[in-house]
């Protein structure tokens, strides 16, 4: 396995995995697409990459940082629009998905808060958090949001993921080496980020349920 990463982030075609990878975990969450990333960014941070156990001299093609932010942070944005008109024209079917889903229902009244504030920073926190991607695209395209209001947002948020995980890589990579180590440690920051996230991103969904129960409760 590891002679078969080696190898491919070795690759043009690491760019077009990454790409797939980040475009399709919008819908299938346990895609790694952020490992990937890390991964080309941790072989670029090393100026080369080796095909463990083959004993072969040292590739002198490695990953672009700015290919790999600008293709994760595209894809990111494509999967958002792809997710966001799926859920706009799920019609009745849909609807009753989401009201099944007590987290789908909440995040998609807080979303719909904050856009309508003209803001959108759950957006990107969302972007961090697992699965949140999947939440927020689906919750703003099944509310109708306008796309105006949804994809600059969503801009900014495939952006400063893709840097993130790319700055995680080759930072890793710088101090301590292109190895398994460095590579683990900036994977488990991104989980740690995305713990985080998912912290906040219960908040606005906590606070809009306190406030729907205590109207509730007041009302004649």
């Amino acid at each position: 396995m590891l002679e078969s990463l080696g190898a491919l982030t070795s690759s043009p075609w690491i760019y077009a995995v990454v790409a797939l990878s980040v475009l399709l975990d919008v819908f299938l969450p346990l895609l790694p697409s952020g490992v990937l990333v890390i991964t080309a960014a941790t072989a670029a941070a090393a100026g080369s990459t080796t095909v463990v156990g083959t004993g072969a001299a040292p590739a002198t093609e490695v990953p672009s940082l700015l290919a790999l932010i600008l293709c994760a942070a595209t894809a990111s944005v494509l999967g958002d629009l792809v997710a966001y008109r799926l859920a706009w024209r799920g019609g009745e079917r849909l609807d009753r998905a989401i009201a099944r889903s007590r987290r789908l229902t909440s995040a998609q009244e807080s979303l719909g808060a904050v856009l309508a504030r003209g803001g959108g920073v759950l957006v990107v926190i969302a972007r961090f958090a697992p699965a949140g991607r999947s939440v927020v695209s689906l919750g703003a395209g099944a509310a109708h949001r306008k796309v105006k209001e949804f994809l600059p947002w969503s801009a900014l948020a495939g952006v400063a993921w893709a840097g993130y995980s790319v700055g995680l890589g080759y930072f890793g990579g710088q101090w301590l080496g292109a190895t398994w180590v460095a590579t683990a440690i900036s994977v488990l920051a991104l989980f740690m980020a995305g713990a985080l996230a998912a912290y906040f991103m219960r908040r606005p969904a906590a606070e809009a349920a306190a406030a729907a129960a205590s109207a509730a409760t007041t009302a004649p």
